[in-house]
């Protein structure tokens, strides 16, 4: 029975991967969990799988759980940062599902790596400011890292068994969002609850906000070419707003490869944590025949996030890493009204042109650079 940790229980992907386990209780066991503020959720979740190991966010409420829970349930509880740590090298654990939003997971997700962890990764933002290292240190280690990701899990599956030197590009789906046909003069006017709207995908707060400003898609770039080793001059992005089609791979002889299904993140959930089986599960399955499948090329004037993406990418040493920061703190001043969806990029674009990219050696340098683009951004709007 495959042990598991998870990262971010209570999130969207979270929730999703505690309904594959429900599916799948006599092949994986969670044995360690990890949440943020959302205790009402992590306390049934807790009371129901009855982990080893368990930590919250802030001590108030781990004390709290603690107080909720049987005395007779064996659970250890811890806080912060240390417990997030904990969790991600808990002994028992095999592999661990990193499903936190944002550049947080970076520092756990390397823990894990170090304890020999096998990931389940569902945290772009690792690969996105600290690629180089990470998957440096996965392959000294022996480490396998698994995309979740529906659109990395996707071309995971197509080049299953292939030879990568076969690989001519691959070729990214997004839905376009929920302001794929808006004009430019629009955009100033969204709403953090339109852009919350996402017409195909339930998700978290964060991560809709970059699918709406396409920044979701840019930072997939950079994570796909980390995990299967590719240029970016290799890498296309094509919208496609059914969500049907979660990406593909062309070869070097014209073929293309693509892997479709239901806009549902248990598919890819299920896959990376079972591989290499496919049983049935709980997500739900495409009714045949499929009416519509358009694709688009992506307006990079209109959406100038997914630009910055390419250009960060390019670039590479810590850029990147900026790159994600700056966006981090951009994204939570457009949901607090402090500043408008149309200056996401603005803000973003002012932190890279600021930055002099330099080639980093140790997480402890990423790490300062993410803080530096934090504090750089938050003066700006300031």
């Amino acid at each position: 029975m495959k042990q598991l940790a998870i990262l971010g229980s209570t999130g969207s992907i979270g929730r999703q991967t505690m309904q594959v386990l429900d599916n799948f209780s006599g092949d994986i066991k969670p044995v360690a969990l990890a949440a943020g503020k959302n205790k009402q959720i992590f306390l049934e979740q807790v009371k129901k799988f009855k982990p080893r190991l368990v930590s919250m966010q802030r001590e108030e409420d781990a004390r709290w759980l603690r107080q909720q829970l049987d005395r007779h349930q064996k659970t250890e509880v811890h806080y912060g940062h240390e417990g997030l740590l904990a969790v991600a090298t808990f002994p028992d654990a095999d592999t661990v599902l990193t499903a936190i939003s944002g550049a947080i997971g970076l520092l756990p997700t390397v823990a894990a790596i170090k304890a020999g962890k096998a990931i389940a990764l569902a945290n772009k933002e690792t690969l996105v400011a600290a690629g180089e290292l990470v998957m440096r240190l996965a392959w000294e280690c022996g480490v396998d890292i698994m995309p979740v990701d529906s659109e990395h899990s996707a071309i995971w599956q197509c080049l299953n068994d292939e030879d990568s030197h076969d690989v001519a590009r691959i070729l990214l789906t997004a839905s376009g969002g929920p302001f794929r046909c808006w004009k430019s003069e629009q955009m100033a006017e969204i709403t953090p609850a339109m852009a919350l709207n996402h017409p195909n995908w339930q998700m978290g707060a964060k991560i809709t906000i970059d699918s709406a400003t396409l920044m979701n898609k840019g930072l997939e770039v950079i994570e796909a070419r980390w995990l299967f080793d590719i240029n970016y001059d290799n890498i296309n992005v094509v919208i496609h707003p059914q969500s049907i089609i979660h990406s593909m791979v062309e070869f070097n002889d014209g073929s293309v490869l693509a892997q479709m299904g239901v806009p549902d993140m248990r598919l890819p959930i299920q896959y990376a944590l079972l591989y290499p089986r496919r049983p049935a599960g709980n997500a739900p399955r495409l009714q045949w025949p499929v009416s519509e499948l358009t694709f688009e090329m992506p307006d990079f004037e209109r959406f100038p996030s997914l630009s910055l993406a390419f250009q960060a990418g390019r670039v590479g040493k810590t850029m990147p890493a900026v790159l994600n920061a700056a966006n981090e703190v951009a994204v939570n001043a457009f949901l607090a009204g402090r500043i408008k969806f149309t200056a996401i990029p603005k803000l973003v674009a002012k932190v890279m042109e600021e930055h002099s990219p330099f080639k980093y050696d140790s997480l402890e340098e990423i790490m300062e650079t993410d803080n530096w683009a934090r504090r750089r951004a938050e003066e700006i709007i300031i």
